[in-house]
């Protein structure tokens, strides 16, 4: 029987990627981590003898705390947490029980932007649709929960990064952009190593509607339909990114557990 305070690799794999995810803190030492320098989607690190900064960073939040086995580091920590009444549980096993589970996603750690003020930031055109939303929305859940997005004019997108050390994307030029017919979520999938079977079936949904080919995937259309619709809405581009997160949101639950479900009418109806 698990300990109450402990959570599986795959609980933990079924929260990630979702609205209600905890906080994961990756409190391994420095030279486990530089043994083995991978992240778990949507971690961050931080030394296990900052209990106070922690403490501030987490701001009440639910969490996880992993180190390389899940033995004494973490469970030390989550048992401080827990006596000062903070939500959290380790993780059993650590990365180590999370790098031999099957479909694990781990994400290199030196793929990650320097972070400005402690989290990354990204800059990119105004009046963003489809892959300017659905990129913010992949680094919100599965990269930095933390960052921030810049929309500036296209012909300053370049002068912005520049001068506020933002990391540009979505731009012809960009490391981060469109490669061959590929979109920017696409490379932002091949560069974080997050390919996985929901991720790959949302990004061919992206592309189809990104790039215009509505015969690559035939919920292309209504993405397209709907992004537009939410730029109707808002000229406040960081309230249009805002509405837009629960829309990849569930697009993602969709291509994660939802694919094989269909609708007819009368209900029932078998063909």
């Amino acid at each position: 029987m698990a300990a109450p305070n402990e959570i599986t690799t795959a609980q933990l794999l079924r929260l990630i990627g979702t609205p209600g995810a905890p906080v994961i803190v990756d409190i391994s030492i420095d030279p486990d981590f530089e043994d083995d320098p991978f992240l778990i989607p949507g971690s961050f690190r931080h030394p296990h003898t900052d209990l106070p900064g922690l403490k501030a960073r987490l701001g009440g939040r639910p969490c996880v705390i992993l180190c390389q086995k899940g033995i004494k580091l973490s469970q030390g920590l989550v048992a401080r947490l827990r006596a000062d009444g903070h939500a959290a549980e380790y993780l059993s096993g650590g990365m180590f029980a999370w790098r031999d589970m099957a479909g694990a996603l781990r994400i290199p750690a030196t793929a990650l932007p320097a972070p400005i003020d402690g989290a990354t930031l990204w800059v990119t055109r105004h009046r963003p649709k489809i892959d300017r939303i659905a990129c913010p929305w992949l680094i919100r859940r599965f990269v930095d929960p933390n960052a921030r997005f810049l929309f500036v004019s296209p012909q300053e997108v370049v002068g912005v990064a520049d001068r506020y050390g933002a990391t540009p994307f979505d731009i012809e030029g960009a490391f981060w952009s469109h490669r061959g017919d590929m979109c920017t979520f696409d490379t932002m999938l091949a560069e974080f190593k997050l390919n996985s079977p929901a991720l790959d079936r949302l990004a061919q949904v992206v592309r189809a509607a990104d790039t215009n080919r509505h015969d690559l995937a035939p919920e292309a259309a209504g993405l397209l339909a709907l992004s537009v619709g939410l730029s109707r809405q808002y000229r406040d581009d960081q309230e249009q990114l805002k509405a837009g997160l629960p829309l990849y949101d569930a697009l993602y639950r969709w291509a994660r557990d939802g694919k094989d479900e269909g609708h007819d009418w009368p209900a029932g109806h078998v063909s």
